[in-house]
């Protein structure tokens, strides 16, 4: 067993150093971002994935390193993240497909953590949680149906505003 972890450690790292330094990659792209504080640039490297990896994800195909680089709020950026994806596409769609993810991230989850924070909350009950994701969801769902993207503003604006809130509700 652990010549095995040592041997699938290995070869992780050489899936990182190709992806990293190698030469011949066979699908490479990248796009900059220039938006809300940051200026970002988003590198993909992909190859296909080896045998050994289908062999231990089935269907598996590619496998992606994307790195981003650049100014996030003044301070400088510089990660990497590693995909391994079932996808047989270009760079240009598996860069997008990637950049799709983080944008249901910052878009749902962000919203939910940040402006409504429910990391931070601690129910006793199963049911309670149940509620209040459910109400959540309501309320961010009744928000931007009526056009609001801004969470964190509406609630500003409507925190006292009971006629409001129920105009949003029909």
């Amino acid at each position: 067993m652990i010549a095995v972890n040592h041997s699938r450690r290995k070869g992780f790292r050489l899936i990182r150093d190709r992806l990293t330094y190698g030469r011949r990659i066979p699908w490479r792209t990248s796009r900059r971002e220039v938006k809300r504080g940051r200026d970002i640039t988003w590198t993909l490297r992909a190859m296909p994935a080896p045998e050994w990896v289908v062999e231990q994800w089935p269907g598996s195909a590619t496998i992606i390193a994307v790195r981003s680089h650049g100014i996030r709020d003044g301070k400088p950026t510089d990660e990497t993240r590693y995909y391994v994806s079932s996808l047989r596409t270009g760079a240009k769609a598996l860069l997008r497909h990637v950049r799709d993810r983080w944008s249901i991230e910052n878009s749902w989850h962000w919203v939910r953590d940040v402006a409504l924070p429910e990391d931070g909350h601690r129910y006793r009950e199963d049911n309670g949680v149940q509620i209040l994701a459910t109400l959540r969801s309501l309320a961010i769902n009744a928000l931007r149906l009526d056009g609001i993207w801004s969470i964190t503003e509406a609630i500003a604006a409507l925190a006292h505003d009971i006629k409001g809130l129920l105009r949003l509700l029909g």
